[in-house]
């Protein structure tokens, strides 16, 4: 993996090029982190969901491509962005696979861990982003693909980092305290940063990185 020193020299290139600067912030845990996955029904209707397609094909909007997903080719993991539903459905049907390599238990053994991801922008470049969707304001920003994927890189090794940080998690179960430290994780199934929803609260905004582990 690259350096953060190498992946923050690219940010700046992409933002001389034009792409809105947006800079990772911090990355936050709360009663909202994990998920059972209980079956296998309810392990299609999780990936359908993060890959917007199946039941959820109509949240797979305009800006679908900005997302970050895993994905298995020539037996290695690799994280891409894809545009078209049929590479979401390949995605998908990969991923299946894995979890049938995995022998999954579904007792207790598999959990969607959700860490939203925040980001901060200057209010002067924030107004640049500003435009009216269907009568209501938002915002638009123009993310190149070296962009999206460093700051994919900025959130993964900050969930990495949490797990040998002392942070406060007051909020979660003592099992959730130990997934957090990934300490009784065998296995990562899939994961994906949905940079196409992104939320505000509180005047901040985030977008979630949704992690499936395989327990011990």
């Amino acid at each position: 993996m690259e350096s953060m020193r190498d992946v923050n020299r690219v940010m700046k290139r992409e933002i001389k090029k034009g792409s809105t600067p947006l800079q990772f912030e911090q990355l936050n845990f709360g009663d909202y982190s994990y998920n059972e996955i209980s079956s296998h029904e309810k392990l299609v209707q999780v990936l359908s969901y993060l890959l917007r397609i199946g039941e959820y094909k109509s949240f797979a909007g305009k800006t679908i491509g900005n997302n970050v997903y895993m994905d298995i080719k020539w037996k290695k993991v690799v994280f891409k962005r894809t545009r078209l539903a049929y590479e979401r459905n390949d995605i998908f049907a990969t991923i299946k696979r894995l979890a049938k390599k995995y022998k999954l238990d579904f007792a207790g053994k598999l959990y969607l861990e959700t860490v939203r991801c925040y980001f901060t922008i200057s209010e002067e470049e924030l107004k640049k982003c500003r435009y009216n969707y269907k009568r209501k304001d938002t915002y638009a920003f123009v993310l190149s693909n070296k962009y999206i994927m460093a700051l994919y890189t900025h959130c993964l090794l900050a969930r990495k980092a949490a797990a040998f940080e002392n942070i406060e998690l007051n909020s979660l179960s003592e099992e959730g305290i130990s997934m957090v430290k990934l300490e009784n994780v065998r296995e990562v199934l899939f994961q994906a940063l949905l940079l196409d929803d992104i939320k505000y609260k509180e005047s901040k905004m985030y977008a979630e990185l949704c992690i499936i582990y395989v327990l011990y």
